[in-house]
């Protein structure tokens, strides 16, 4: 009976600092995620916002979140963002790096 006690509290003395040590990790690799979705928030602003407006339905561009854009695959958004669309649309890829646009299209999918 005594082993079976003290394996007991071994298990709850080791799972604290287990679960204190998860907690930690969790919160040490969402800090990246974040900054990353701030960047390219701020890349939208700077880059998109302009035509397309903060939510992305402003009309001197492309509705961002109508179902003809959101039903475009990632590759074509892509496309789309980095060879530009003439004669309003200017291209990106010389401008951003393929993260920045990856990010963009992800953040374009937020837009519905």
């Amino acid at each position: 009976m005594m082993e079976d006690h003290n394996w007991s509290w071994k298990m709850k003395n080791i799972s604290l600092p287990l679960l204190i040590l998860a907690t930690a990790f969790a919160v040490v690799l969402s800090i990246p995620l974040q900054a990353q979705a701030q960047d390219t928030e701020a890349t939208y602003k700077s880059k998109c916002a302009v035509c397309h407006g903060a939510d992305g339905k402003k009309m001197a561009g492309h509705d961002l979140s109508s179902a003809d854009v959101q039903k475009k695959s990632d590759a074509d958004l892509t496309a789309v963002i980095t060879e530009g669309r003439p004669p309003k649309m200017p291209e990106f890829g010389d401008k951003l790096k393929p993260e920045e646009i990856k990010g963009l299209v992800a953040y374009i999918r937020t837009l519905k």
